[in-house]
């Protein structure tokens, strides 16, 4: 593998990650209400930095590979969904919103396994974990907008 790439692919997810430090959870995502099943608040920075690591694994695996190009496109493409879900949730309280973005998340995700898989074993094996946790931030956040009908989003009109 080639290290210089890794560390690209790695650069491009602290990218992605950056939102989160930019739009922390807070007061706010505490007090709503979260289904029982609701991972510790400890499982979520594990749970990214092991992903970031996989799919940086996974990435940099695809890159030097013939026919990579759907792999890579759905690298791109899950990380700019990513991206993008910390903002609406977090930043603008939009939980029905996120759950659009999560909408086009998952499958970014499940075609960036699917793609990695068939280029090289090893970078589709390192996308499931990602493909498990997404599956189960997209099931949180529609048990957290069912849970939370009243939440008002944040008003843009206002800031």
């Amino acid at each position: 593998m080639d290290l210089t790439l890794f560390a690209i692919f790695l650069l491009a997810c602290c990218g992605a990650g950056a939102t989160g430090m930019v739009f922390p959870p807070g007061d706010w995502y505490k007090r709503l209400s979260k289904p029982a099943w609701t991972p510790p608040d400890w499982v979520f920075p594990v749970a990214w930095t092991t992903i970031y690591l996989c799919i940086s694994f996974a990435g940099a695996r695809a890159a030097v590979l013939p026919d990579n190009g759907y792999a890579l496109a759905f690298w791109a493409m899950q990380g700019a969904f990513a991206t993008l879900w910390s903002p609406v949730f977090f930043g603008l309280r939009r939980l029905k919103g996120s759950l659009l973005v999560m909408a086009f998340l998952w499958p970014a995700v499940a075609g960036a396994t699917w793609f990695h898989w068939q280029v090289d074993t090893l970078a589709g094996i390192a996308f499931l974990p990602y493909l498990t946790w997404v599956t189960v931030a997209a099931a949180l956040n529609a048990s957290v907008w069912r849970l939370n009908p009243g939440e008002v989003p944040v008003d843009l009109s206002k800031v």
